[in-house]
């Protein structure tokens, strides 16, 4: 039926919602290395807008641990910084009269298992959400008039597939999560080691 198809529809939409708003919320969650994507949810104050960071500067990472942000106008240096501290990624940014920068620190085993545990919150208001799209559905096909039980046990099956091909896609998501920051602590260790070694180096 032309109803059934429209709230599974909708359920589809608003699981996939889900899913970006899971994704947007995992990039707030660093690990130790330098991403200009760590900065994607900054919005900075230009002429009265909220406007992306990646939109008024060039961010790069010139290096695993730091993160510049060349602003296109020097204007916009106080905004920028302003902007990344209101922020909740919990940065601190500096400045060099023409740059941004911001540091990355490295990732220790109790930041590991902070930005873990992050993650798997993250992934849990995900599934809830999915699981309040299914009953939502759930109930508007009960509620349909003038279709037969076969129809509605058919529908209400089919919500269930989706609701478990969303489930998966969420705890794909946070497992990939999950290895990145155990990647970036040993990759974080192995930059301490480096940095030690050089300064073990006689002159």
């Amino acid at each position: 039926m032309e109803d059934i198809t429209m709230i599974l529809d909708m359920a589809r939409e608003q699981m996939d919602k889900s899913i970006s708003h899971l994704e947007k919320n995992l990039l707030k969650i660093r690990a130790g290395r330098a991403n200009p994507s760590m900065l994607d949810s900054v919005r900075v104050e230009y002429y009265g807008n909220q406007t992306p960071i990646n939109q008024v500067a060039n961010v790069n990472t010139p290096d695993a641990r730091t993160i510049s942000v060349q602003p296109w106008e020097k204007t916009m240096i106080p905004e920028i910084e302003k902007a990344i501290l209101n922020s909740d990624l919990g940065l601190n940014p500096q400045n060099n009269g023409e740059l941004v920068i911001i540091n990355i620190p490295p990732l220790t085993e109790e930041r590991r298992r902070d930005l873990v545990k992050a993650a798997r919150a993250e992934g849990e208001d995900a599934r809830i959400g999915i699981r309040s799209v299914r009953k939502e559905a759930n109930d508007e096909i009960k509620a349909l008039d003038g279709i037969s039980e076969d129809l509605i046990k058919d529908a209400e099956e089919r919500v269930q597939s989706l609701t478990n091909k969303y489930t998966k896609k969420v705890d794909d998501i946070l497992e990939k999560k999950e290895m990145m920051i155990s990647s970036e602590q040993f990759n974080s260790l192995l930059f301490q080691l480096e940095m030690t070694e050089e300064e073990q180096i006689p002159l």
